[in-house]
């Protein structure tokens, strides 16, 4: 029962990590040639998003519990595994590049005189864990798939 609950929960907070991700990922391409002010503008849409950093913490969770409740199950382990390190890997992502353009910005209120830069690093970081998350809730759901129905 453990297995099953571990797994749902897997599943569905992996689900809804990649949902802000896919929404920044499908924005990009209209937001990142916006000039300051516009940019600063629509930026503005995100307030309060931060706290669905508790999904991903979430999400981390649950997968690094499917991971210990899989191991020695072959591929439904490493599926796992896969998934636990891909969403700590958007974790890396976010404090290395995502968050210091949030604070060199003070959460795009305040225009730095290298604030496109900042928007190049911030736009491309959300896009590549958006994709990160997306290979993790794949390997998720494949760890699900791939395990012996008992």
């Amino acid at each position: 029962m453990a297995l099953k609950i571990a797994s749902f929960l897997a599943l569905v907070l992996t689900a809804l990590a990649l949902a802000p991700g896919g929404a920044h990922f499908f924005a990009l391409p209209n937001k990142i040639h916006l000039a300051q002010q516009s940019y600063f503008i629509v930026q503005g849409i995100y307030r309060g998003w931060a706290l669905l950093g508790v999904v991903l913490i979430g999400a981390l969770f649950a997968n690094f519990v499917l991971m210990i409740l899989s191991r020695g199950r072959g591929a439904p382990f490493w599926f796992a595994l896969a998934s636990f390190v891909l969403v700590g890997a958007t974790l890396a992502i976010f404090f290395t590049w995502t968050y210091p353009a949030n604070q060199a910005t003070s959460n795009w209120t305040v225009a730095p005189d290298n604030w496109a830069a900042l928007r190049v690093q911030w736009e491309y970081s959300h896009a590549l864990n958006a994709a990160l998350t997306f290979v993790a809730l794949c390997a998720v759901t494949l760890s699900v798939l791939t395990r012996e129905r008992t």
